[in-house]
């Protein structure tokens, strides 16, 4: 298997029902933080860590999130006929030359693991990411510059085993995460819990929405039974692999906002308008 990871996941085939009714016709996606599109974040991540290809698995009513990662010839020449040059440049640029998107419908919801193996097919033999886009993800400051995706995928690379990016969670929010049974000092996890009752999780150390999987994911996710909420658990099929020493952690340091939540999001576009008013960018 090649360890250089060139490919990343997207799964947005979601409702966003607590964010009704704005996503009633438009995916929670696309709602902006500021003036860019929340999936565009985590796009931007990926390709800044050498991802190539992004392969978004989609479900209905996200034709949008299509759209918008594709040209539009007839906004930009309207846009620099009034002379709006930067931003038709800005629409322009949204995808680098060289990258490519590619659209995986998933016909029902069946869970994080599901949406995954929907992508199977275009993933192949190679490892990939898996980015979250409702796991906001950015750094206190203009300067700094780590990513967490280009973080997982050299932890990735150097080992060959697969990575998930852990936050410290206190308090009973931990029964919201995929809880980490530590292994041993170097990083290796023993195991992963789906979502625990708060006196039962095996640490403080919740699992957040970047990994670099292995593609013997799929062969668990495929022989995988329903597990919590009744849905095909990413988080079981990757505690087989845990089990089977196959699974390290990557502490994060980055700035989350769970932008699944209005709070979340409110608060994550309170902290980029603070940024860009520090950086002079009003």
């Amino acid at each position: 298997m090649q360890k250089i990871v060139r490919k990343a996941v997207f799964p947005v085939a979601g409702f966003g029902t607590r964010f009704l009714p704005a996503t009633k016709a438009m995916p929670k996606e696309l709602l902006p933080i500021v003036d860019k599109p929340l999936i565009q974040y985590a796009v931007e991540e990926a390709i800044r860590a050498g991802i190539d290809t992004l392969i978004f698995v989609t479900g209905r009513n996200k034709r949008a999130i299509e759209d918008h990662f594709d040209a539009n010839l007839e906004l930009e020449a309207a846009l620099r006929a009034k002379g709006k040059h930067e931003q038709a440049d800005m629409v322009h640029n949204i995808l680098p030359s060289g990258v490519e998107c590619i659209f995986v419908r998933q016909a029902e919801q069946l869970g994080l693991g599901h949406a995954i193996l929907c992508a199977e097919r275009v993933v192949g033999d190679e490892p990939f990411a898996v980015l979250l886009a409702d796991d906001f993800l950015t750094q206190p400051t203009v300067s700094a510059k780590s990513n967490v995706t280009e973080d997982l995928r050299n932890a990735f690379e150097t080992s060959g085993l697969t990575q998930l990016s852990v936050m410290q969670v206190v308090g009973s929010d931990i029964s919201k995460y995929g809880v980490i049974v530590h292994g041993d000092a170097s990083g290796a996890v023993a195991g992963i819990v789906e979502k625990p009752n708060f006196e039962e999780a095996p640490s403080d150390l919740a699992s957040i929405g970047r990994y670099i999987l292995t593609p013997d994911i799929f062969d668990v996710l495929r022989d995988l039974p329903v597990g919590s909420g009744g849905e095909i658990q990413l988080a079981d099929a990757i505690n087989i692999q845990a089990m089977r020493g196959k699974v390290n952690t990557l502490y994060s340091t980055a700035l989350r906002f769970d932008c699944g939540s209005v709070d979340g999001f409110l608060a994550a576009i309170a902290h980029v308008s603070g940024l860009r008013n520090s950086a002079g960018e009003g």
